[in-house]
């Protein structure tokens, strides 16, 4: 049966959450900060247990259990990490960085951005230059005139200098929602399925440097920290579309520009949220889901793919798409409306992926094979072969 919806108090710890981890600055291979976070809520939940593999990709399960299904989503986000420290100490500093993830070379110029110190301050500065990447994108960033060099240093995470995490007029706007906000859907669904004895089948793993090649991803497949029958259901934030909006849900995905899912477990995926749906149909707040191919990039079900497993997408419709405002345009050519913006999502998007983990994690329906369903076809309708 599905899941009954969610209180409106349960909902709003949700929410809580969300707001939490999509400020947490990260970048692929400095994600501690989330990592920390991620250590401090299984702390509080003593049936469970973590580990991390030789790559630093964590598993969360409950203790002494032997998952086979696997939710998954990335810890890092596209960011910059610092290098160098350069110049005169008494003098304001300048850095070299390199920026870790996609993003095209117009929103660099004279971009804003703040260093994340380890002790917790926050360092303004300003990129002066940015060369293509190869394959991280070495960047020069002077700090502002009041900050000195011993301030930031090497290692520390500096990210744009945009606001902290908020939700107004139904969205979120937050600095990071790619991959955090599928990762903190995954610990409340998680969190709730935990109730549910049938969810000891299943665990989460979050990756590491997703951003830069699914780097954390090939070391759990080429380390074995995945057993071989797994299936895992990765989950993403993908750049929205008028054929993918933002609002209508969030989005099994059947393929990438790269690959096309198991078409069982992408079938499953959906027969459960079809069992939400109809449930939910004559409600006040019907369950919203989309089912698309989604090519505008590549997502970690199809390194889990390549190396033999049983893997498809669930993702979050997302604006904005690594903190680029105005997309399309620059795209177009106009690299005069290139500007850096939080990212956004829709939170009834959000609850809604949280209810289809929860029906994942506890009773992912059986996707009856296609030959099946050819079979019956063939029984009932051959007699018009007749001659």
């Amino acid at each position: 049966m599905p899941p009954e919806p969610l209180s409106p108090e349960t909902r709003a710890a949700h929410e809580r959450l969300l707001v939490a981890v999509t400020s947490i600055p990260t970048a692929a291979g400095k994600e501690q900060r989330v990592i920390d976070f991620i250590s401090q809520w299984v702390a509080q939940r003593p049936t469970l247990s973590m580990a991390a593999d030789d790559a630093g990709n964590l598993t969360i399960a409950r203790a002494g259990a032997k998952p086979t299904l696997y939710i998954t989503a990335h810890l890092d986000h596209p960011a910059f990490v610092v290098e160098q420290l350069l110049g005169d100490p008494a003098q304001p500093a300048t850095l070299t960085l390199t920026f870790r993830g996609g993003v095209m070379d117009a929103y660099f110029k004279d971009a804003r951005i703040v260093v994340h110190t380890q002790d917790g301050r926050r360092l303004p500065g300003t990129i002066l230059d940015a060369e293509p990447p190869a394959p991280l994108r070495r960047c020069t960033a002077d700090l502002d005139a009041h900050v000195h060099a011993p301030a930031a240093k090497v290692g520390d995470v500096a990210t744009w200098d945009l606001p902290d995490a908020e939700i107004r007029g139904g969205l979120l706007h937050a600095p990071a929602c790619d991959d955090l906000a599928a990762l903190a859907a995954a610990l409340c669904a998680f969190d709730i399925a935990l109730s549910n004895a049938a969810a000891a089948n299943t665990a989460l793993l979050f990756t590491r440097a997703e951003e830069v090649g699914f780097v954390g991803a090939i070391a759990a497949c080429k380390n074995g920290s995945i057993p071989p029958a797994a299936r895992l259901i990765c989950l993403e934030n993908s750049r929205a579309s008028t054929d993918a909006p933002i609002g209508a849900g969030p989005i099994v995905r059947v393929g990438d520009r790269m690959w096309t899912f198991s078409p069982t477990l992408t079938g499953a995926v959906a027969k459960a949220a079809e069992q939400i749906a109809a449930a939910r149909a004559k409600s006040d707040r019907p369950f919203q889901w989309q089912r698309k191919l989604m090519v505008g990039g590549a997502c970690e079900a199809t390194c889990f793919g390549a190396y033999g497993y049983e893997s498809t997408c669930v993702c979050l419709p997302l604006g904005n798409y690594h903190n680029m405002a105005n997309l399309d345009e620059v795209q177009a050519g106009d690299i005069t409306k290139a500007a850096i913006a939080p990212e956004f999502i829709s939170i009834s998007d959000f609850h809604h992926l949280v209810d289809l983990l929860i029906l994942c994690a506890t009773n992912l329906p059986d996707h009856e094979p296609l030959s099946a369903k050819m079979d019956k076809l063939y029984a009932e309708r051959a007699f018009v072969l007749d001659r």
